[in-house]
């Protein structure tokens, strides 16, 4: 298998910042200071109701991917995001990049924001992210997978460890060349807007390579965790996945979550950013559900 092969299935099947400043637009944006094992949390809170929407990035990008779900969400809701350490303006002074650990800042941000009937919203490797955090608080009732949990329980031969391998490698010597190339050789759609793709090359070529690298490779064993950690989840899963690649709904059904998948036509990795409008809807139909189950 080849290496481009490999890290999309990992990327976008587990669930995978630049400095970039959220839309000027979100003027009812609120900001406070947050403060985790000496590690700056940036996050902004806007909108009331009773249901939080808490929205977790991917792997090399920002809280600003989100900016078009908040100009649109924060009117009925609460609405949460926040920069993962290492990524966007959030503290880079720590050396536990796991999966584990961003689980634990998701947990604290609940906690000192004191948010209930929390909804997780995780794009790529926000995924595991927020599985990883819902195992561990009561005070999330639904998660929320964007374009992640594809293959659940897929293994990886040795050959396909070697290439990952290789790979890391390739990234440690040379981060801000080899991460833009693999986005926009893998992560993209033929009708993906240039400018979409000129944003996520620039803001992958930009990230802390240390805290890219790190994280990655948590997400490469995180993956092997993803059946037994879906298997121990009493939250419902719903996926808004691009059909660009399909979702192998067999690995999900053993792990007896309760889940749904909702397709969304013809994008890339970014639906939230490439089909702003459709992904709303989208969303909003899925809040919906959850509202209606409560």
């Amino acid at each position: 298998m080849h290496i481009k092969r490999v890290l999309i299935t990992v990327l976008i099947v587990a669930g995978c910042g630049s400095k970039r400043e959220s839309s000027k637009t979100d003027n009812s944006n609120k900001e406070s200071q947050l403060i985790r094992n000496g590690v700056f949390l940036n996050h902004k809170q806007c909108g009331n109701g009773e249901l939080t929407l808490l929205f977790v990035h991917g792997w090399c990008i920002d809280q600003s991917y989100w900016s078009d779900q908040i100009n649109t969400f924060c009117e009925n809701y609460k609405l949460v995001t926040l920069d993962l350490p290492g990524f966007g303006n959030s503290g880079k002074n720590r050396t536990d990049w796991s999966i584990e650990e961003y689980g634990k800042d998701i947990g604290f941000l609940i906690k000192q924001l004191e948010l209930n009937n929390v909804v997780l919203i995780g794009h790529s490797m926000g995924g595991d992210v927020i599985l990883e955090a819902a195992l561990q608080n009561e005070k999330v009732i639904a998660l929320i997978g964007i374009d992640n949990f594809k293959d659940v329980g897929a293994e990886f031969s040795e050959e396909v460890r070697s290439e990952i391998d290789a790979f890391i490698t390739m990234l440690e010597e040379n981060f801000s060349q080899v991460a833009p190339a693999f986005a926009e050789g893998s992560l993209f759609h033929s009708s993906t807007d240039s400018l979409v793709k000129r944003r996520v090359m620039n803001d992958f070529g930009s990230a802390d390579s240390l805290a890219a690298v790190a994280s990655l490779q948590s997400l490469f064993e995180y993956s092997s965790k993803e059946t037994d950690n879906l298997s121990m989840l009493s939250q419902k899963l719903y996926l808004i996945n691009s059909d660009a690649t399909p979702t192998n709904t067999t690995g999900l059904d053993k792990t007896g979550v309760d889940y749904e998948v909702i397709e969304i036509n013809a994008t890339g990795h970014y639906p939230m950013i490439e089909k702003p409008e459709i992904f709303n809807q989208l969303l909003k139909q899925v809040i919906q559900k959850i509202e209606e189950t409560r």
